[in-house]
């Protein structure tokens, strides 16, 4: 999607474990708290040497990932003249100490490592590096670097939370194994530390995707779906569970934690993680997140959504007779994931990849694309699966699942918040409740007060 604008930034600049000072602040291109590349090459201009962003350490204004005055750690790869090393007062060194939940690659260590694996794990497929790592997007969920390659071909590099996120290598060779051309080629993948680095796939993002690219990509997605549900091996896949009655559960765990942070007296500290309750990701322990959205809902809207989860067993009753099979799903699969030359498009990022209802992903673009665009999304998605499972019902199937599909959301965003430092929490802090007042708008839409059906 596009963006307008920018946002000032400051930066506290470190080198091999020595504190260069706050430098800034000034202006760059872009708003996007996340779009590390002009900040990279404003700074370098600056000091005089490379440096990558680490992490974002403290916002001011701005808001929804994007705008405001923006400070970030930047480690410089390389000393810089004329700038020494200074005493951290107690404020900065908290700052950038040490803290839980801290992405691997947020460290220049970790950084260094990650770029390490990469630069070693190219030389070996015969790839060896011919430039300097070009950083072009680092937030509280992934980072994500270029690198020109000896073969002319560019090579990319992922760096993920492993906690709470797909295997995505994993899932491209999984989808990959029915449908080659929809997934981007991996060249190398280290589960354990989230790295994965993908060949370079040529054309651009489908943002504002023409009538073309829709009809090429989604039919493929419901093809590659169907085949992977019918042979078992979706659901023996290991992936994060987030089919419709996984979610019932899910939901209330949720709802639970809102409800405890909300309560006026007798309540543990809304940043603490309510007793008994434990962080929703598949993998982490009670420990692992400081607790619920820092949002909140009221009284009015806690009860309404207490109302419409006990509807949802019959709202996913309902779903399962239009016959759509549980399956592999993409997870976020907007049109800026699409990737087209105009000869075919290639679906990437796997982050948020799940064993779920493949009408998720279904409605996934809605909110990103035009009407006119939506209802031909819609009407090629509904005629794939009708193609695909014969008797079932793929139109009731996409407005069933709209309350389903933002509170599934809400979960997944509340997972987001559960693994991130606490400095990183802007980028989603408000997502998890943005998303259950939704599944209220539009549960509240429809005859009976259940979707719009």
């Amino acid at each position: 999607m596009g963006q307008q604008g920018g946002r000032t930034v400051g930066i506290h600049l470190t080198h091999d474990g020595e504190y260069l000072g706050l430098v800034g602040p000034f202006e760059v291109d872009g708003a996007w708290w996340s779009a590390a590349a002009p900040v990279v090459e404003r700074v370098s201009e600056e000091v005089g040497v490379p440096v990558l962003v680490l992490r974002l350490a403290e916002v001011a204004e701005g808001g929804g990932g994007s705008g405001g005055h923006v400070v970030y750690h930047v480690e410089a790869l390389e000393r810089p003249a004329g700038l020494m090393p200074r005493q951290q007062g107690a404020d900065i060194a908290a700052l950038l100490g040490p803290a839980e939940r801290r992405a691997g690659w947020a460290t220049p260590s970790g950084l260094r490592a990650t770029l390490d694996w990469a630069e070693r794990t190219l030389h070996g497929v015969g790839r060896p590096v011919a430039g300097p790592v070009e950083q072009v997007r680092t937030w509280n969920l992934s980072g994500l670097f270029r690198y020109r390659t000896a073969t002319g071909v560019d090579a990319w590099l992922k760096a993920i939370n492993p906690a709470f996120n797909s295997r995505e290598g994993e899932v491209i060779a999984l989808l990959g194994s029915v449908d080659p051309t929809l997934v981007p080629p991996v060249l190398g993948a280290d589960p354990a530390h989230g790295r994965l680095l993908l060949d370079h796939v040529p054309g651009d993002d489908c943002w504002g995707p023409s009538a073309e690219v829709v009809a090429d990509v989604v039919p493929r997605l419901v093809a590659a779906q169907t085949a992977l549900a019918a042979d078992g091996r979706a659901a023996a896949s290991g992936l994060r569970d987030r089919t419709p009655r996984a979610l019932l559960a899910q939901v209330d765990a949720l709802l639970d934690r809102l409800e405890k942070a909300a309560e006026p007296s007798g309540a543990e500290p809304s940043g603490a993680e309510p007793s008994g309750a434990e962080p929703l990701g598949a993998e982490s322990s009670a420990a692992d997140g400081p607790g619920p959205a820092g949002a909140s809902l009221t009284v009015e809207e806690l009860a309404a959504a207490r109302e419409l989860a006990g509807r949802l067993p019959a709202l996913v009753a309902d779903l399962a007779a239009c016959g759509l099979p549980e399956t592999l799903v993409h997870g976020d699969f907007h049109p800026g994931n699409w990737r087209s030359d105009g000869a075919r498009t290639v679906v990437v990022d796997y982050a948020d990849s799940c064993l779920g209802h493949p009408a998720l992903d279904g409605l996934r673009p809605r909110q990103y694309v035009s009407e006119e665009r939506w209802t031909q999304v819609a009407e090629v998605w509904s005629r794939a699966w009708r193609e695909h499972i014969p008797g079932s019902d793929p139109e009731r199937a996409l407005k069933l699942v709209e309350p389903l599909y933002h509170l599934a959301y809400a979960v997944r965003y509340q997972e987001f918040l559960d693994h991130v430092e606490t400095s990183e929490r802007p980028y989603h802090e408000e997502d998890p409740v943005n998303e259950i007042r939704a599944a209220l708008a539009c549960a509240d839409a429809g005859p009976g007060g259940t979707a719009r059906v």
